[in-house]
């Protein structure tokens, strides 16, 4: 049985995009189904334009579909991913994990694989930390979290970052090694997935 993983993810200008893009890509490599959903923007306009990159990005992902509950009802894995805010994830991420109570009272989304991903400015502006305290929500899920750890050397190339692929944003747009690690990752989600919808090792 395949894996069924959903990439849930917020971006503003457009990084942590291309992170959930190439862990979509990787899932699909493994023959996972995969539906890409980003979470509703909280800022108002004013925010948004007065960054053009911003604005940018808001435009250009609109063909991308609202993550629902029931995508996350849908999957038996999760990818999510995140800007850092002052070492935690964005308010965005955090509003629609926070309407989850439901399908966590009712078990839904226990003993499912969960990774996540993410980006800050700096290479020191909080993405380890981002990723670790969007790990303490999997933790409460009950998940099984699949981190990338040091299983394959293209996470060397991204940074060496075991948690889960990151990006210091401020040196531009994602790079060729750090979309690799970001595929590899999902594909070791969707392999592993797979293997527990199996039952096998």
């Amino acid at each position: 049985m395949s894996a069924k993983v959903a990439v849930v993810y917020y971006s503003s200008t457009g990084n942590v995009h291309q992170l959930a893009k190439a862990v979509a890509e990787g899932a699909e490599k493994a023959g996972a189904e995969v539906r890409l959903r980003r979470v509703p923007e909280l800022a108002p306009d004013a925010a948004i334009d007065a960054n053009p990159a911003w604005r940018e990005h808001v435009e250009a992902t609109k063909d991308v579909e609202i993550a629902t509950l029931d995508d996350l009802e849908w999957a038996n894995a999760y990818a999510f991913g995140s800007p850092t805010r002052y070492g935690n994830i964005a308010a965005q991420l955090k509003q629609f994990i926070d309407t989850t109570g439901g399908l966590w009272h009712r078990g839904a989304l226990a003993d499912k694989p969960a990774t996540g991903f993410t980006s800050a400015h700096n290479a020191h502006g909080g993405n380890e930390a981002t990723t670790l305290a969007l790990y303490n929500t999997f933790h409460h899920w009950g998940s099984i979290i699949v981190a990338p750890g040091y299983t394959n050397p293209v996470v060397y190339g991204a940074g060496g970052n075991p948690y889960g692929t990151s990006h210091a944003g401020g040196a531009g747009a994602p790079s060729v090694e750090t979309l690799e690690a970001a595929r590899y990752q999902g594909e070791r989600l969707a392999t592993i997935a797979a293997r527990l919808q199996a039952g096998t090792r």
